[in-house]
């Protein structure tokens, strides 16, 4: 099972979160609650798929914590976080396509040539071994995030694709 499917299982309002504009305080909570440093996605991949029963509770109450506190901003059920992960998108596309600004595109640029040069000077060993710098991989984790959003901004994503997939998933069979 993906580790996302996982996540959205175990703790919804966590898993919500870490696809938005709150994406950074649901990835330090779900860190947290497994006892990591790292607060990457490798890392929270890594310990969800060897996760133990204690460290799947701990999550779950991570994720009760964390639904309380966004019940106390306002957020009444999960669906307010995907709307509002949705809205923000929405809301960077209106901007963009409003003002015409080339900062979008500039910065765009630099992050998918950044996160590439990076990719490829650690495949041909022209930069420092990735083994042999703890920095050099934190730096490209966070290129690779970066780079995501990038794509997510000008292409759209599948979490509305994912949430149809599942809303026909429940649906009852029709008989033919």
């Amino acid at each position: 099972m993906d580790f996302t499917a996982i996540l959205k299982t175990v703790a919804p309002w966590l898993a919500s979160a870490a696809g938005g504009p709150l994406a950074g305080m649901a990835v330090t909570a779900i860190a947290d609650s497994f006892g990591l440093t790292d607060k990457t996605t490798d890392a929270i991949r890594q310990a969800i798929s060897g996760a133990t029963p204690e460290q799947m509770l701990a999550l779950k109450t991570a994720d009760q914590d964390f639904a309380l506190q966004m019940q106390s901003l306002g957020f009444k059920k999960v669906a307010d976080l995907e709307a509002l992960a949705a809205g923000d998108r929405k809301d960077a596309r209106a901007m963009q396509t409003a003002s015409k600004s080339l900062v979008p595109a500039i910065l765009s640029t630099v992050v998918t040539v950044g996160y590439f040069g990076i990719l490829t000077g650690l495949l041909t060993g022209h930069l420092v071994m990735a083994n042999d710098s703890q920095a050099l991989l934190l730096m490209l984790g966070s290129l690779t995030t970066g780079w995501g959003v990038v794509m997510a901004f000008w292409f759209g994503t599948t979490s509305s694709s994912s949430r149809k997939t599942e809303i026909i998933a429940q649906a009852p069979a029709i008989k033919g």
